[in-house]
């Protein structure tokens, strides 16, 4: 979300440093080549590049210079679904001693709620004297170039001064802000994510009880939404995965002191349909006599992006169950991946697990497994 943001910034006008431990990611930017797909960013990139108001660094001296410092890294959970509060200080620390008097430091991150004030209390403790303000991210991957520019930006901030400095930055890119204070900040953020992995989860659990009667929840979607308002936000089913939902839906329930029932819930049904789907293969289909290929490897459509996805934790039960298991896709790279033309020769069943738009006409005469309704086939299993 980073490098997204700064090329945003540089295309109004601004000069933006990009800090960041990864030398070959810092070399692959200042090169003015995108290092991940995010549609109409490229050129931008190299035209802000070429112009000379963008460029990246390993040094992190560069956030000395900077009037506005934006931490964007990640903020994982733990092996035990719990937050690590130590993502956000961990990288100030690597710079703390250049940071200076006056400066702007605003937290991009989603956190846990609280870590903005523990940042202000850090950079407190070191003596330095800046302003700190929490303005979440809130854009969706592939779609930046046009919602940081059409969004409404949530700016937060402890005191007046630090609240119209962020303002005023964002207001670089929007007119629209709407201030919070920062713990309701945190929570708009995390409240967000959850409803999004909780509207997934819904979806998934309509799914599989109509499917478990042998009905197709697609026409039942279909009726239900046609034409009804109250009723048109209701996703297809699918793997509910990312970088962000699944860790944010558990960030919200240890803020509540694990009592999240709905939260859990949520986390049952999505990180528990791979196995749901293998069990109906394995009712319709003997899967080890079978090659199974695996259609899609990011953690949705029309992404280069495979962390989180489930698509993995289906690879990993299919190679249990079948003769073989092939994966493919056509963004993401990896040297176990197999070409789809491969694929389509020699699997006996195709499951896809990614909704690619690539995946959309199949040319094939084998299963096709779709329980995103990409092939507009129906979504039995």
């Amino acid at each position: 979300m980073g490098l997204p943001l700064g090329i945003a910034l540089a295309s109004r006008g601004l000069s933006v440093v990009l800090y960041d431990i990864n030398a070959a990611a810092v070399d692959v930017v200042n090169s003015g080549t995108l290092p991940f797909a995010e549609e109409g960013a490229a050129q931008v990139l190299a035209d802000v590049v070429e112009a000379g108001r963008l460029r990246a660094t390993t040094e992190p001296s560069s956030v000395g210079s900077a009037e506005n410092l934006v931490v964007v890294v990640g903020t994982p959970v733990d092996e035990h679904l719990n937050p690590d509060l130590g993502a956000v200080p961990r990288a100030l620390d690597r710079c703390a001693e250049y940071l200076r008097d006056g400066q702007l430091v605003v937290l991009r991150s989603t956190v846990y709620p609280g870590v903005t004030a523990l940042t202000e209390k850090l950079l407190a403790g070191k003596g330095i004297g800046v302003d700190v303000a929490f303005c979440p991210e809130r854009i969706a991957e592939g779609k930046a170039m046009t919602e940081l520019f059409e969004l409404p930006q949530i700016v937060s901030a402890r005191n007046p001064t630090a609240l119209a400095r962020a303002e005023a930055l964002f207001r670089n890119l929007t007119t629209q802000i709407v201030h919070l204070e920062p713990e309701e900040a945190e929570l708009a953020k995390l409240f967000t994510n959850t409803w999004r992995y909780i509207k997934f989860a819904t979806a998934n659990q309509f799914w599989m009880m109509a499917n478990d009667f042998g009905l197709d929840f697609a026409r039942i979607r279909h009726a239900i939404s046609f034409d009804y308002p109250r009723a048109a936000d209701i996703p297809m089913p699918g793997f509910a995965a990312g970088p962000c939902l699944f860790k944010d839906t558990m960030q919200l329930a240890a803020f509540n002191r694990n009592n999240f029932v709905l939260g859990h819930s949520a986390m049952l049904i999505n990180e528990g349909l791979p196995l749901y789907l293998v069990s109906r293969l394995e009712e319709r289909f003997d899967l080890s006599e079978l090659t199974v290929g695996i259609l899609g490897m990011a953690f949705k459509g029309g992404s280069d992006d495979p962390r989180e996805s489930l698509a993995y934790k289906l690879r990993k039960i299919l190679m249990l169950k079948t003769r073989e298991t092939l994966c493919t896709d056509p963004y993401v790279v990896d040297d176990r991946f197999t070409p789809l033309d491969d694929v389509l020769k020699r699997a006996d069943l195709l499951v896809i697990a990614a909704p690619h738009a690539d995946y959309a006409n199949l040319d094939t005469d084998k299963p096709v497994v779709d329980m995103w309704g990409l092939t507009g086939q129906g979504v039995r299993v």
